[in-house]
């Protein structure tokens, strides 16, 4: 048994030994909206195909501004109802077939990874002809995950020498521009992460401010008890 717990508490090293220091802040901000409702688009065109997100309903896109006439439009594609989770079509069997691991449910990954990480992850993409994909990443080596995203960001390389990626292709978004998009999508996959987490701060806020009015009653009435003991 103390062997075992030696092991389980090594494990969590172990599994990210060979992952990249971040050393980018991502865009994280709860209340903009605008940025959410955009970044839930990227999402629905960009990542569930491959990607399911099973702890996450389409209805929930309400709480950020949208309505259920709008993510019926405009983010619902394959008859699902608004009510329903969102599901990939791709069975896990398949996804390991073709891209050698299966595809991530992607419902709690800034939970899992960190905002930081999934921000620097979707930036740090760059050719490798050694890869199956023929693509690889800083963040993640050996990553068997194709860049979905290279007609936006265009082609990177890695300098081994300096370490450090290079443009060598444009692609249709300037450097500021994917920043800010893949900004937004990874903004949305942390309100995914955790949707509520907005009304738990605004419902924290007004706790400490009812404890704070109760403490000056309570000293009030504190003081009122011991006036008379010196």
């Amino acid at each position: 048994m103390k062997k075992l717990l030696i092991v389980l508490a090594l494990l969590p090293a172990t599994i990210f030994a060979n992952e990249a220091k971040i050393d980018v802040s991502a865009p994280i901000d709860m209340s903009n909206h605008e940025s959410l409702q955009r970044g839930a688009k990227i999402f629905v065109n960009y990542c569930l195909s491959c990607h399911s997100a099973n702890y996450m309903r389409y209805n929930r896109l309400q709480d950020i501004g949208l309505t259920e006439k709008q993510i019926k439009d405009n983010l619902v594609f394959a008859g699902e109802k608004v009510g329903e989770t969102m599901q990939v079509g791709m069975s896990q069997k398949d996804g390991k077939k073709w891209f050698g691991a299966a595809p991530p449910d992607l419902s709690v990954e800034v939970r899992a990874r960190g905002a930081d990480w999934v921000y620097a992850y979707l930036r740090g993409f760059y050719r490798d002809d050694t890869r199956p994909s023929g693509w690889n990443n800083t963040v993640f080596d050996k990553v068997a995950m194709p860049h979905v995203l290279y007609e936006l960001q265009g082609v990177q390389e890695l300098n081994h020498e300096t370490h450090q990626l290079e443009l060598v292709k444009a692609g249709r978004m300037n450097l500021q521009e994917y920043d800010a998009f893949v900004g937004d999508l990874t903004n949305y996959m942390a309100y995914m992460a955790e949707p509520k987490q907005q009304n738990r701060k605004h419902t924290g806020i007004l706790v400490l401010l009812f404890l704070g009015v109760l403490f000056v009653f309570a000293k009030k009435l504190k003081n009122e008890y011991w006036k008379d003991i010196k």
